[in-house]
């Protein structure tokens, strides 16, 4: 179990967890998610660490778009966005590059969930390992995450 499973068991919230054989040559996690596990594509979040004005925040996007980092910012009310430092992002939330959950990280940061996860019952968001996705609704991410509804 990770610390995101452990986390959605505890809260007593609805969830599944899907698991495939991670290939460590592939980078493209969320899309490896989705092409092995046979999921929509448009349901398959990527979870991003994202350094605005120095102060990092957590961006819960569609694995079938890139963030638009200035919108990101702004959303933060910030000026300037960049992804984060790789070795950081590890550090600070716990998990490995590729399986960053939004949940249960080492420490609560500052989250923001891509509106368009709203038209949709469940998404796809990794579980806190490679190879590992829970299946979620976006309420459940904003109760648990207490992340705001936002467009980058």
């Amino acid at each position: 179990m990770t610390p995101a499973i452990n986390l959605l068991k505890k809260a007593k919230v609805e969830f599944q967890i899907l698991q495939f054989e991670h290939d460590p040559n592939d980078h493209d996690f969320a899309n490896e998610a989705a092409k092995k596990l046979n999921l929509d594509r448009e349901k398959v979040f990527k979870t991003l660490l994202i350094d605005v004005d120095g102060k990092l925040h957590v961006a819960v996007s569609p694995a079938t778009q890139q963030v638009d980092l200035k919108a990101f910012a702004k959303a933060c009310k910030g000026k300037k966005a960049q992804l984060a430092d790789q070795q950081n992002a590890q550090k600070v939330t716990g998990y490995l590059i590729g399986g960053i959950s939004p949940f249960a990280q080492k420490k609560q940061l500052p989250t923001l969930l891509h509106e368009s996860a709203l038209a949709y019952e469940q998404i796809y968001v990794s579980a806190g390992k490679r190879g590992v996705e829970v299946v979620v609704s976006p309420a459940t991410i904003e109760q648990l995450c207490k992340a705001k509804i936002a467009l980058f």
